[in-house]
């Protein structure tokens, strides 16, 4: 499948990483564009595994991969040069995305240190699976971002099935160049119509709540206003869950 060819420009991104998942969140629900309980994936699935690297914005990269069987042709990754040119391919920033497809997920990791510095040397700023993920201090070091269910031992079998195809984690039915948004909250989706549109709302957001929120902190608190408050900031507020 040939990824979208829509890309947006390295300010709107750049923008995009100053926002935490869950305002980017609120914003894209002032847009009607999907229901508030899709979008985003299941944390149970895909945990985030080093919360403090700031937030990241990317482009899919696609994969499915196995490691409880051996692959058919190859030892493992490192032997699929063309799994790196599919990667490249991609618009940078880039998220590695990969279904682990196993009946039992991540008895071995397919990411570690290596494959960590190789992405990163490819503009990969991300790693997400439904599966597991070994060498945590070598991943962190390399500065990527991980989203994974366990860590793991040993790497076991694994190896890439396929790649370039539609994939799902958590919920989230993933498309090559579908432009995702992750930090410690979580990973989501952003619609490429109303991405350049996110940053302007999210600030008018964050506004909105900065001056409740102070509100709620002053010596001038009481319930009999809180309403009023609240229906003052209704407009700024709406759509965003915290109403």
């Amino acid at each position: 499948m040939k990824p979208s060819q829509n890309t947006l420009s390295s300010e709107t991104l750049q923008s995009l990483e100053q926002l935490d998942t869950c305002t980017v969140s609120n914003a894209i629900e002032q847009f009607d564009v999907r229901t508030r309980n899709e979008g985003f994936i299941n944390g149970s699935v895909a945990r985030c595994f080093f919360p403090e690297i700031r937030p990241r914005a990317g482009y899919a990269v696609t994969a499915r991969i196995r490691s409880s069987s051996t692959p058919i042709a190859g030892r493992c990754y490192y032997e699929r040069p063309e799994w790196w040119s599919y990667v490249a391919s991609i618009p940078a920033p880039r998220f590695i995305v990969a279904e682990d497809v196993d009946q039992v997920p991540g008895l071995g990791a397919l990411f570690g240190e290596i494959h960590a510095n190789i992405c990163r040397a490819l503009s990969c700023t991300v790693y997400i699976t439904n599966g597991a993920i070994r060498d945590l201090s070598g991943v962190a070091a390399a500065g990527l971002q991980v989203f994974a269910h366990h860590a793991a031992v040993s790497h076991a079998y694994a190896h890439i099935v396929e790649f370039g195809e539609p994939v799902e984690i958590g919920g989230l039915k993933i498309k090559p160049g579908d432009l995702l948004h992750g930090d410690q909250h979580g990973v989501l989706s952003i619609p490429i119509a109303i991405a350049p549109q996110i940053p302007a709302r999210a600030k008018k957001i964050l506004n909105a709540e900065a001056e409740l929120i102070a509100y709620c902190r002053s010596q001038n608190f009481s319930l009999d206003t809180l309403a009023e408050k609240m229906q003052n900031s209704s407009h700024k507020l709406a759509h965003t869950g915290e109403q």
